[in-house]
C-alpha cells in the first residue's frame, strides 16, 4: 500500500479539466436563458446585485490571497491541507448519511474518517482513497432534500455565494456540524477557517478562468451549474434512481 496521496500537477490538470467539462455542459442552458426567465430565479434583481458584490470582494481579496497561496506554497503542502479540510468533512458526511438512511455510505464516511485520521498523520494523507474506498460528501441541505423538501428557489448569500433557500435554511446546521469548530482556542480556529477559504479559493482558480472566458452570462452559467447540482430530487426515500442533488468535487 502507498503511504501518501498527494495529487500532482496532473491531479490538478485533471481537475481544471473536469471544471471546464461542467462549464462546457452548462453552455447551452446558459444560452438558453434570459433574465427573467426562470421560474426557480425570483429574486433575480437582488442575486445579480448580491453576485456583483461578491465578485469584487472576490477580485480585491479572495482572488490575490488564493493566487499568492498557490504560487507561495508547495503543492504537496496544499494537497494536504485540502486533505486534511476533507477528512473532517467525511465525519460531518458520516452524520448526514446516517441521517440519510444511506447505510453503505455511512459506513465507508466511517472508515474513510477512521483510517486517514490514524493512519494519515490526521487526515493530511488521503489513505482511504488510495484503499478505493469512495468519499460521499453529503451535508444537513441534501439530507432535507433526501426526505422530501424542495430546493426552493435561488439565492445568492453575502459572501457565501450561490445557495438556494433550502439551503440556506441548513446552514446553522452544518456550521453546528463543522469540524473546524472543534479547534480551540479561538485564535487557532478562526485561522483555519481563513486557511480553508483561501485553499478552496486556489483549486477553483482554473474553473474562474473557464467562467472569465466564457462569452456568456456569468451570473446564469453560474446560477445554473448550482441549481443542476443541487437541486435534484430523484433521491428522495423511497425513489431509488439518483440522489437529491450532490456535492462539488472539493471538501
Amino acid at each position: 500500500m502507498k503511504t501518501h496521496a498527494v495529487p500532482g500537477p496532473r491531479a490538478s490538470s485533471c481537475a481544471v479539466r473536469r471544471a471546464a467539462a461542467l462549464v462546457c455542459s452548462a453552455l447551452l442552458l446558459g444560452c438558453a436563458s434570459a433574465p427573467g426567465a426562470s421560474p426557480q430565479d425570483p429574486f433575480e434583481h437582488y442575486n445579480r446585485a448580491m453576485a456583483g458584490f461578491n465578485e469584487r470582494v472576490d477580485e480585491a481579496v479572495l482572488r490575490p490571497a488564493a493566487t499568492l497561496y498557490r504560487d507561495a506554497t508547495p503543492q504537496p503542502v496544499r494537497s494536504g491541507v485540502r486533505n486534511f479540510f476533507a477528512n473532517l468533512g467525511d465525519a460531518w458526511s458520516l452524520v448526514n448519511n446516517l441521517l440519510q438512511l444511506r447505510g453503505r455510505e455511512a459506513f465507508d464516511s466511517l472508515v474513510r474518517f477512521n483510517v486517514n485520521t490514524v493512519f494519515g498523520l490526521g487526515g493530511v494523507l488521503d489513505i482511504a482513497s488510495e484503499m478505493g474506498i469512495e468519499r460521499h460528501k453529503q451535508d444537513f441541505g441534501l439530507t432535507l432534500g433526501r426526505w422530501g423538501v424542495p430546493a426552493g428557489p435561488y439565492v445568492v448569500l453575502p459572501l457565501l455565494g450561490p445557495s438556494t433557500v433550502r439551503d440556506s435554511a441548513a446552514l446553522p446546521v452544518d456550521w453546528w456540524g463543522d469540524g473546524v469548530r472543534q479547534f480551540s482556542p479561538v485564535s487557532a480556529r478562526n485561522s483555519l477557517v481563513g486557511l480553508r477559504a483561501v485553499d478552496r479559493r486556489a483549486n477553483l482558480l482554473g474553473a474562474t478562468e473557464v467562467l472569465d472566458n466564457a462569452a456568456l452570462d456569468r451570473y446564469l452559467l453560474t446560477r445554473d451549474l448550482y441549481l443542476g447540482a443541487r437541486s435534484g430530487t430523484s433521491g428522495r426515500l423511497g425513489d431509488p434512481s439518483g440522489d437529491a442533488g450532490r456535492l462539488p468535487d472539493d471538501y
